[in-house]
């Protein structure tokens, strides 16, 4: 029995992971759960679970969830970011699933790696704000990052078996979102309610508004270099809006080897659980004498400069791509209260990084620095906005 610990457990990506490992009859435990303030949703997960250690965000939460839980349940809880890093470092633990949303998932991610532990990582932003940190602890304490971002997984999937010198280039698919065909001067008008609704995937509300701004694409090109260590100009994007194929490597002499799916996130999830070998699953499966299109486009940089924006992060290196990400999540919050415009995400972002100093070969407070100054300044910029 494989024994897992989640980090965002009541999140969209912990309540698959839950799916994905109930329909296994037995074949994992689940020991430890991390969340946030949903109390209910991880009062349930308590109960069918039975985990011994669950992490709330503050102690307020954990309070109510131990009045809601009774006293009976066995599990032991604790708050903070301090008891995330516990969750995240159980001794019995396996393999640590680290869905946290954000730049929160950073520490308690690297506690994992830190305690010994493989990581099925679903937070990209650990890689986006502190790459190669990450990359080089888990090199040093010899543990697997198994990524569960579908386009990740595709690409993981796709080197197998392969010879990594004959790599000539990374190709991840984006599905454009739900603007990718609008006018640009139609996006002025977004509103929140539009923008959360993705074509294609199910996603948390701020991976949905990433993808809609294609910065979630951009995150990515940086999670790429970092996990499969290639240089960013090997990495490339193209739109396509049916999110079958989840991404595409081509080696040198020109073969091209493509994962394809249905966009369902259980699928990576499944994979990252069980690597090298394969669950079964139920489906739904792929039909392919059914009637299909597969289209491929360039993305439109100008519409969306987010893109363009996480680019020059990475290619800048050191603390850039922390300020970058920093700045978006301060963002993309604005938007989502409507404190700010769709189209402004990437005007306060680019002003946060015009302003910031880069911090070459970071070390970790380095990194936690920048990301904080980042938050202040698109703050103060979206309080400018405002004013």
């Amino acid at each position: 029995m494989n024994i897992i610990s989640i980090l965002g457990s009541t999140g969209s990506i912990g309540v698959q992971a839950l799916d994905v490992i109930a329909s296994q009859g037995g074949r994992y435990a689940v020991k430890a759960l991390g969340a946030g303030r949903n109390i209910r949703l991880l009062k349930k997960q308590i109960e069918i679970f039975r985990p011994r250690l669950v992490a709330v965000y503050d102690e307020e939460h954990a309070h109510r969830l131990r009045e809601l839980s009774g006293s009976g349940t066995g599990t032991a809880i604790v708050h903070g970011p301090q008891g995330y890093c516990e969750v995240a470092s159980l001794p019995e633990s396996d393999l640590v699933i680290s869905s946290m949303v954000g730049a929160a998932g950073l520490i308690p991610t690297l506690a994992a790696i830190e305690a010994g532990k493989n990581v099925a990582l679903a937070n990209k932003e650990t890689l986006v704000m502190a790459g190669e940190l990450v990359m080089a602890a888990a090199k040093r304490k010899g543990v697997m990052i198994l990524p569960i971002d579908s386009e990740h997984s595709a690409v993981f999937q796709c080197l197998q078996g392969q010879r990594r010198e004959a790599l000539k280039r990374i190709i991840l698919t984006a599905s454009g979102g739900p603007f990718y065909a609008w006018a640009q001067d139609a996006l002025r008008d977004v509103k929140p309610v539009q923008a959360l609704r993705h074509p294609n995937w199910k996603m948390g509300k701020k991976i949905t508004i990433d993808s809609a701004s294609m910065m979630n694409k951009g995150l990515e090109i940086i999670e790429a270099r970092w996990l499969f260590d290639v240089p960013v100009d090997q990495i490339e994007v193209v739109v396509h809006p049916q999110s079958i194929v989840h991404s595409f490597v081509e080696y040198w002499d020109g073969s091209v080897i493509a994962q394809l799916g249905k966009p369902d996130m259980r699928i990576p999830i499944a994979y990252a659980l069980s690597w090298p070998e394969r669950l079964p699953r139920e489906g739904p499966f792929m039909d392919f004498r059914a009637p299909s299109t597969l289209e491929f486009r360039s993305p439109d940089e100008e519409k969306f400069p987010c893109l363009a924006l996480a680019c020059s992060a990475v290619k800048t290196g050191g603390t850039m791509p922390a300020v970058l990400n920093g700045a978006n999540e301060v963002a993309v919050q604005a938007f989502l209260d409507e404190e700010i415009r769709f189209i402004h995400i990437a005007s306060v972002i680019k002003s946060v990084m015009n302003a910031h100093l880069p911090v070459f070969s970071p070390a970790l407070a380095d990194i936690i620095n920048a990301d904080s100054e980042a938050r202040e300044g698109a703050m103060k910029n979206i309080k400018e906005r405002r004013d």
